[in-house]
């Protein structure tokens, strides 16, 4: 009997302190604890140690980390009806762990449907060229559709980038010719305000020329040396025209006959 009585309370001793330590919890930093009372919300506890009464107590653990969300590419028909296939990532973090266990059964599966409904309506509404050239704007209108609706589940989200925006075969040579097009109007604009800017300081020197015979004789004698410095065997002579000018005021003052 007392052999019975002690193996026994031996048996009981060891429930109890595995009872005991049971109820003895660690969280780390970036943990919390939600803590039901009999199926009732009783307190968010955490971190550190803390106690957890069996059987009328549960817990469910939550990660207060920043989590990385890839969201799968998604089938996009933008506004000037060019389909895209896009893929993004965004990241997010739980700040209130009471919400993010009661108020949605998962968390992070909603946050990927909303995030992938969310996406192909904000770049439907915008052109290929604004998704191309305009990345930061698209991510800055998702986060802001995205944070209201996660902010009731007790998720913030920090930040959404989207990764690739991938073209078909014919899109792609469409967009280089568009490139090549613009490439060659701005080499064309560039050119006509070169010729602009030439055409005005070519006015500018004739005038000042012209103000200054001396000049004039200047010019000529070094186009002179220029033309003699050529390797050639005819040289051609340009002949100043304030010389022929007395000659044609002369001849009309005095016609032949």
């Amino acid at each position: 009997m007392f052999e019975t009585f002690g193996i026994f309370g031996i048996v009981t001793v060891v429930f109890i302190l595995g009872v005991i330590f049971n109820a003895f919890r660690i969280l780390k930093e970036y943990e919390r604890a939600v803590v039901f009372n009999l199926g009732r919300f009783y307190k968010v506890k955490g971190p550190g140690l803390i106690l957890i009464i069996p059987v009328i107590q549960k817990m469910v653990k939550v990660d207060l980390r920043v989590n990385v969300l890839d969201v799968p590419t998604q089938d996009v028909i933008s506004r000037d009806n060019v389909s895209v296939k896009v893929n993004a990532v965004i990241y997010f973090r739980i700040v209130d762990p009471k919400k993010a266990i009661i108020e949605v059964a998962q968390p992070y599966e909603a946050t990927s449907q909303l995030a992938q409904t969310t996406l192909r309506s904000v770049l439907g509404k915008h052109d290929l060229d604004e998704m191309l050239s305009e990345r930061d704007k698209l991510n800055s209108d998702i986060q802001t559709i995205l944070d209201p609706h996660t902010d009731a589940w007790g998720i913030k989200i920090a930040n959404v980038e989207i990764k690739h925006i991938d073209l078909n075969e014919s899109m792609i040579r469409a967009i280089a010719a568009q490139a090549e097009a613009e490439r060659s109007r701005r080499a064309k604009v560039i050119h006509a305000e070169g010729e602009e800017q030439a055409s005005e300081r070519l006015v500018a020197a004739a005038e000042k020329l012209s103000s200054q015979p001396q000049a004039i004789q200047l010019r000529y004698l070094q186009t002179l040396t220029e033309v003699a410095s050529e390797q050639s065997s005819t040289i051609i002579f340009p002949l100043p025209m304030d010389l022929i000018e007395p000659l044609l005021a002369k001849s009309k003052r005095n016609p032949p006959g």
